[in-house]
């Protein structure tokens, strides 16, 4: 008899894995689920190559309401992901995002602002005086106002949450297993089966594609055409002699970012349009650093005129080249396979949302606690995109 399982999901990082974990501690689903992963060292994977932080500073409601959850999630994790007894350790920092403004991007600014306080989210809006006067090791004379996160926004080990994730669904009944998907097997509105790189055929109930930047090869497959292209980011690590106390996650208005890691710091910007083809190579661009990154943090921080690389990474966005939010929910044209995908970078902090939006499309055929239909198919089908402001 062909292995069969109730649902196969496709990708097993920060997504697949919350998707795995939410399946498999709901009360209303008692299925078998499968886990595939291509890497289970996870080394190359979006979620631990990321700059592994969650804020709530969006523009899009669905945006702020799924990251309201993620914090909620991260504070509980360790009674939530626990197993017998022993609770995960994965290193929650409420440290906060600053997004600042010149005057020209104020307005957009303080109408974030609004929807931001209006959902719940503890920000306050600064002025370029209470900028100085909070941050004095802020060069703020070009600024009109910043955006700063009191609570609920920061950073974490993604690794940590990851593995943690990943073993207690596993406690809770699902299987992981090691293997590449070379296909979705497609039979009119249905996908019958997983095929394997290794020729074995996995029949299915449902499928979830969280394959991350191999989502839109996997949805070609069943004939779907995904928007989603792989982006190279990269992370450097770098010190500076001086110190920045109070230092959160900073938002230059040019796109730089930096916040505390260990002794130091971290931080990145997209490289400019024209220069940011798809790519799945992890060559690291150290002249992005040298040439455009450097120049505006010292800038913005004078100390950081002497800050010094000391290593660095490249990971990649899973990029939704419509709008750059995420695709989540069922295709119009096939019954049983769910997507989520095209996070362009929010992934980790989505996941827990994302993983409970997912567990409840299984197992009710419907959103329950959170409506996230805004995100799902129709805009994209329709070249309607869902405009998010925020992007980092």
């Amino acid at each position: 008899m062909r292995e069969h399982h109730d649902v196969v999901i496709v990708g097993g990082a920060a997504v697949g894995s919350a998707a795995a974990y939410h399946l498999t501690a709901s009360a209303d689903f008692d299925g078998s689920v499968l886990v595939l992963e291509q890497d289970p060292s996870y080394q190359r994977s979006a979620t631990a190559l990321s700059a592994a932080s969650i804020r709530h500073q969006f523009s899009t409601p669905g945006n702020i309401r799924m990251s309201l959850y993620g914090t909620q999630f991260l504070r509980a994790a360790r009674e939530l992901l626990a197993i017998d007894g022993e609770a995960p350790d994965i290193g929650f920092v409420e440290g906060g995002y600053l997004f600042l403004a010149t005057h020209t991007g104020t307005r957009i600014l303080e109408g974030n602002h609004r929807v931001q306080r209006e959902l719940g989210a503890d920000v306050a809006l600064l002025s370029s005086a209470q900028l100085e006067e909070r941050f004095p090791w802020l060069a703020a004379g070009d600024l009109a106002a910043g955006s700063l996160g009191l609570s609920g926004e920061g950073w974490l080990d993604a690794y940590a949450l990851l593995m943690a994730t990943r073993r207690k669904a596993i406690a809770q009944g699902a299987a992981y297993r090691a293997g590449a998907v070379a296909a979705l097997e497609r039979d009119g509105r249905r996908i019958g089966a997983v095929r394997l790189a290794d020729g074995s055929r996995i029949a299915c109930g449902t499928v979830i594609n969280a394959a991350g930047t191999g989502a839109a090869r996997l949805a070609r497959s069943a004939g779907i055409a995904l928007p989603v292209e792989a982006r190279k980011r990269c992370v450097f690590y770098f010190t500076s002699p001086g110190r920045l106390p109070g230092c959160p996650l900073v938002i230059d208005p040019c796109g730089a970012y930096f916040r505390p890691e260990g002794e130091g710091f971290i931080g990145g910007i997209a490289p400019p349009e024209s220069e940011d083809p798809e790519c799945t190579d992890f060559e690291v661009r150290h002249d992005l650093f040298d040439e455009v990154l450097w120049p505006a943090l010292a800038a913005r921080v004078p100390q950081f005129e002497a800050a010094r690389v000391r290593r660095a990474w490249a990971g990649h966005y899973d990029v939704n080249v419509l709008d750059h939010n995420v695709i989540l929910g069922p295709h119009p044209g096939i019954d049983n396979l769910l997507f989520a995908n095209g996070f362009s970078g929010h992934g980790l902090q989505q996941s827990p949302a994302v993983g409970r939006a997912l567990a409840e499309l299984v197992a009710h055929g419907a959103y329950r606690t959170l409506d996230l239909s805004e995100f799902g198919w129709r805009r994209v089908l329709e070249g309607r995109p869902l405009l998010e402001l925020n992007v980092v």
